[in-house]
């Protein structure tokens, strides 16, 4: 159920926390992105020409980050009063577009990676009674549950907390679940506990591991998937931890990997998958300042995968490369 054409406009929405976890600095990552000039680069994008961009600013959020040794489920109270707020907040930004229209798509900024389970959780809100896939962009699985997870980080969870697992009144924060899991797909995870790559083996989610999508074979085996779910399903959220592409990219975000896949590979993907589904919400989460990293770098990025998830649809050849050059 693809789109032709750029969207006519986009609303922008920040996500500051990074209550999921143990470290702080998640928080400060849609100020970040904006402070690298995001936005300029995204208005800069060919797949944008004739789109509008509407700011509509970040989901207050005080404390953005709080110190909390529980194993379980760090922070799990604050996180369920705020998920809500978010939830609320995208649904208002895509039904109103800061004004422009009444048929916006997300571009959601940063935060750790529990702010995508509120973030398609509006979308249904805006789109009732629409059935949704998703796709998960992540080096790790985020699909432990407090049962399995041997940190207790909920930024560890939000994959399986969208499907429907877990803590019940953090499934239910994010007014999970969202999504059937033959309509879900894990994207780039290579660094998983043992627990969840079981749970993930046993489920009806599909795995295209980093290796595998780094392959023209892979690539056509991810194309195959979106083309069905795109015949299923009336709408798609992608979820893109930035941490899915290698470290060899020096990105600024939380947790850098090796072995993740590239950023012409991340785009190829994207477009692959934006040609046969009806992409409404597009995420960029993980990102950080972080010292000896590139910020400019990571807004651009973020730029280049915002527009091929959400821009102006280009025709693929046999590779699944655009036809077009960026």
């Amino acid at each position: 159920m693809g789109s032709n054409g750029a969207p006519s406009s986009i609303a922008i929405l920040g996500s500051p926390t990074a209550l999921g976890g143990h470290f702080a600095g998640m928080e400060q990552g849609p100020a970040a992105l904006r402070g690298a000039r995001v936005i300029e680069r995204l208005r800069a994008k060919p797949g944008f020409a004739g789109t509008t961009f509407s700011d509509v600013g970040d989901v207050p959020n005080d404390p953005g980050w709080a110190p909390d040794p529980d194993p379980i489920m760090k922070n799990r109270d604050r996180i369920i009063e705020y998920l809500p707020r978010l939830v609320t907040r995208v649904q208002a930004a895509v039904g109103s577009g800061g004004g422009a229209t009444t048929d916006s798509r997300l571009l959601l900024l940063g935060g750790d990676c529990t702010s995508h389970t509120a973030a398609i959780a509006g979308l249904k809100r805006h789109k009732p009674g629409a059935r949704f896939a998703i796709a998960w962009f992540d080096a790790h699985g985020d699909f432990n549950t407090p049962i399995t997870t041997p940190s207790g980080n909920v930024w560890g969870m939000p994959f399986a907390m969208l499907c429907g697992r877990g803590d019940p009144d953090l499934v239910a924060a994010c007014f999970a679940p969202s999504v059937k899991e033959e309509d879900a797909a894990l994207i780039g995870g290579q660094v998983l506990d043992e627990t969840e790559s079981r749970a993930l083996a046993s489920s009806p989610v599909a795995h295209f591991g980093a290796g595998m999508v780094s392959d023209v074979a892979g690539l056509a085996a991810l194309e195959a998937w979106g083309r069905m779910v795109g015949t299923r399903c009336d709408a798609m959220y992608v979820a893109f931890d930035l941490d899915a592409i290698d470290a060899s990219e020096p990105l600024s975000v939380a947790m850098p990997e090796r072995g993740g896949i590239s950023v012409w590979t991340a785009v190829i993907a994207l477009r692959l998958l934006a040609s046969t589904n009806n992409v409404l919400g597009f995420g960029a989460t993980s990102a950080m300042p972080r010292t000896g990293s590139d910020l400019m770098r990571t807004a651009d990025v973020v730029a280049q995968l915002a527009e091929a998830a959400l821009g102006a649809k280009q025709e693929l050849g046999a590779t699944g490369e655009p036809s077009a050059t960026q």
